[in-house]
């Protein structure tokens, strides 16, 4: 059965009819074919389209002068929708009532109902290793499945019986998966549009998919069953997770970041968060088609990194900072020895002379952890033209300014602020906690000298991760960091801006005999 979508219409504040939609694209506007007809001046002939894509419903406004609002917010393309949106157009108001379950949807509910059974399954599988007591230890992880389908034919057959609820090869995958693998979050790992996982308890589990958190109806057997995916995963890094260490940073072999707690900490069972690690590296021109960046403003960050201005990235939890860090990194020639600094491995350059550090956490007596500033401050003896630091969280933070004040210029950072202007805040707090006793006015000069731009994201209402400011550090006067802001994000007018700001940048490529921004002047222009 196709996807199909309920809407209830209103029009001032009174409801007038309902309307279902089953065909996709489904156009709404004044024009008389439109599947949603609407009427007022304020409604174009054809407004906006409802889409089909990634088995989920999307709302694409036509670029309307009046627009599209979905939930109050202006939007060019919003989605995947869900119930209770409600759609603005002109003075009419679309409530989505109800969604028919996606094909994708559908394959996961069926995965729900057929959950008893695999739960069944899991049990004896476990119980005949233990019989066993077979020693996983050194085996690999294609070897160990194999050994467990074997293990599970006979079981299968006696479970599944003559008149199998699922097929016999769906069932030992699942048995298999649940008892020596990432159980039901592996059939979310087979969806590319899924971005991060997080299992709240073992029958609580959601997806962000498109920006939007949803849960799943998948679940694990029991507690233990997560327990037992959070010590698979950790193990084979030397870590360990118990009651006395119930905290717990980790990465899979594809790079995706976890994070494990468990109880006494995690009241309600144990929590997983898992960030997954995309194989595919954004480009610009992915950023513009997404929506989340101009051509306009991504020709001036790869002029700035190409002539090495020092970027720092802004923005809250899971904003984008480290996708835009890549691109960034991209645009570095690739002649230049660039070194890396990261809590967790996410960065994917590939500069021939690259080196990549990770720090170390302590080990079970408290000795042993390599910190951030720790490597930065060993980067500065490896000759690096360029460091970039996955994110300034410490007193790292005054280290990095003094490298970039100190000939390697063009490196990059982040931190996490909501604004430019916090993110200046930002910085001069984990100066200060360097643990050195300096005034703030010789801070805010070294950030002022080391900073050349800001570059901000935020994620969105409708999900979108957007490059919403770049703004030019251009000095201190009487005592506070003067910024000047270059490219913005405009809600009202769902578009990005140029300020009309020439960036005080340009004028020192010219002195060094650079003409390439010349071309860029026209995009300064106030739109």
């Amino acid at each position: 059965m196709d996807p199909n979508l309920q809407l209830r219409l209103h029009q001032g504040g009174s409801s007038i009819s309902e309307v279902s939609i089953s065909t996709f694209p489904a156009v709404i506007g004044r024009d008389g074919d439109a599947h949603v007809a609407l009427s007022g001046l304020w409604v174009g002939r054809q407004h906006a389209e409802i889409q089909l894509k990634h088995d989920a419903l999307f709302i694409r406004d036509h670029g309307t002068l009046a627009g599209t609002l979905v939930n109050s917010d202006r939007v060019t393309e919003y989605g995947p929708l869900k119930l209770g949106d409600q759609i603005q157009i002109g003075n009419w108001t679309l409530e989505v009532l109800g969604l028919q379950l996606t094909r994708a949807d559908r394959r996961i509910d069926e995965t729900f109902a057929e959950q008893p059974l695999v739960d069944r399954g899991v049990l004896q599988l476990r119980s005949l290793i233990d019989i066993r007591k077979r020693d996983w230890q050194g085996v690999s992880d294609q070897a160990i499945r194999a050994e467990c389908r074997e293990l599970m034919e006979p079981i299968a057959r006696e479970l599944l019986g003559d008149t199998p609820q699922m097929t016999h090869q769906k069932f030992v995958d699942r048995v298999v998966a649940e008892s020596v693998g990432l159980g039901p979050l592996e059939q979310l790992f087979h969806d590319p549009e899924i971005s991060e996982v997080m299992v709240n308890r073992f029958d609580e589990i959601f997806a962000e998919r498109a920006g939007v958190c949803h849960r799943v109806p998948l679940r694990f057997a029991s507690d233990e069953s997560v327990r037992s995916v959070i010590d698979r995963i950790v193990s084979p890094l030397g870590k360990r997770i118990d009651e006395s260490s119930p905290m717990v940073d980790a990465r899979l072999q594809d790079g995706s970041r976890v994070n494990a707690v468990i109880p006494p900490l995690a009241i309600k069972g144990c929590s997983l968060t898992i960030r997954r690690f995309l194989k595919k590296r954004l480009q610009a021109e992915d950023l513009c088609n997404l929506g989340s960046a101009s051509q306009a403003m991504l020709s001036i960050l790869e002029l700035a990194v190409r002539h090495r201005l020092n970027i720092v990235v802004s923005g809250g939890t899971g904003s984008g900072k480290t996708t835009l860090l890549n691109l960034l990194s991209q645009w570095i020639p690739s002649h230049e020895r660039i070194v890396t600094i990261e809590d967790a491995a996410e960065l994917q350059l590939r500069h021939l002379n690259l080196v990549s550090l990770e720090v170390r956490q302590a080990n079970a007596e408290g000795q042993g952890a390599v910190t951030i500033r720790d490597l930065l401050r060993n980067s500065l003896r490896m000759r690096p033209d360029r460091i970039v630091v996955g994110e300034c969280r410490g007193g790292e933070a005054l280290d990095m300014l003094q490298a970039m004040n100190t000939g390697h210029e063009g490196s990059l950072t982040t931190v996490h602020a909501n604004s430019p202007r916090d993110a200046l805040a930002r910085l001069e707090m984990l100066v200060l906690m360097a643990g050195f006793d300096l005034p703030l006015v010789a801070i805010r000069e070294q950030i002022s000298s080391a900073v050349d731009l800001i570059v901000q994201q935020q994620r969105c209402a409708d999900g979108r991760r957007r490059l919403i400011s770049i703004s030019e550090v251009t000095g201190v006067e009487s005592g506070v960091v003067q910024t000047q802001e270059v490219f913005a994000w405009r809600p009202d007018r769902a578009k990005f801006c140029a300020t009309g700001v020439v960036p005080h940048f340009f004028e020192r490529l010219s002195s060094h005999g650079v003409s390439e921004h010349a071309a860029l002047y026209p995009l300064m222009v106030e739109s």
